[in-house]
């Protein structure tokens, strides 16, 4: 198995004059290809900024994350942005659509940075697989919020991601859309064998994930990963 994800001894302080915030210490985990993973805690724990470190938007104060074999932090910010481009996907609790593009144009964005060839044709299919064929030329402000999250779902896979980070993806929708989004977001990951990382705090989401890790006060505190590697307690050697 290829390790995709692995996070070794991370640290996060944020510093403001005389004052040191400390908001992760001492994270370490590490994922599989097509591994699933929820980070969940209560607010203000540091899983997004967890997430945030993991994909390379922001530098660590501490300890490395290692990114399908990429050393992050010892790269430029704008060498960590190359590399998000080539293996990171990204979806967000409040879509982040560019308001002035066609959903069309919008899920074409990426292939175009990307240099790609038949980008139309490319996102159409991508847009026809979340059920938003009827919706290429709509604009964001146009669609609904479950809408929008399908357009995000389409344009996070459509530069193929190695890693997906997926924060809160389901927070701003109703229960049943966001079960529909659910539904696309694990068929569309299995298909591309993608390793998944979901921020959350809906429980029932997080438990469809193959791993749990739970954050409090910066630490993990609990890993179903490590858990199920632990032997029962009659299998204890003796």
């Amino acid at each position: 198995m290829t390790t995709i994800l692995d996070i070794q001894n991370l640290s996060k302080t944020y510093n403001s004059g005389d004052r040191h915030l400390t908001v992760l210490q001492g994270i370490n985990f590490s994922l599989q290809a097509g591994d699933t993973c929820a980070i969940v805690g209560p607010s203000g724990s540091g899983k997004t900024t967890l997430l945030g470190l993991s994909a390379g938007l922001d530098s660590a104060s501490g300890g490395s994350v290692i990114l399908n074999g990429v050393r992050l932090d010892t790269l430029s910010e704008d060498e960590r942005a190359q590399v998000r481009n080539k293996y990171v996907g990204f979806i967000f609790q409040n879509f982040q659509l560019i308001p002035s593009l066609t959903a069309l144009e919008n899920v074409m964005v990426p292939l175009e940075l990307r240099g790609e060839r038949h980008v139309q044709r490319q996102a159409r299919e991508l847009l026809e697989r979340v059920g938003l064929e009827q919706r290429f030329d709509h604009y964001p402000t146009q669609l609904s919020g479950g809408e929008q999250q399908r357009v995000s779902l389409a344009r996070a896979f459509s530069n193929r991601p190695t890693i997906l980070f997926a924060d809160e993806p389901t927070g701003n929708l109703d229960e049943e859309t966001g079960a529909r989004v659910e539904q696309l977001l694990f068929d569309l990951n299995r298909e591309a064998g993608t390793t998944l990382v979901l921020v959350t705090h809906d429980l029932e989401l997080a438990e469809k994930t193959q791993r749990i890790i739970r954050i409090k006060g910066g630490t993990i505190v609990s890993d179903t990963a490590e858990a199920a590697t632990m032997p029962l307690r009659g299998e204890q050697q003796q």
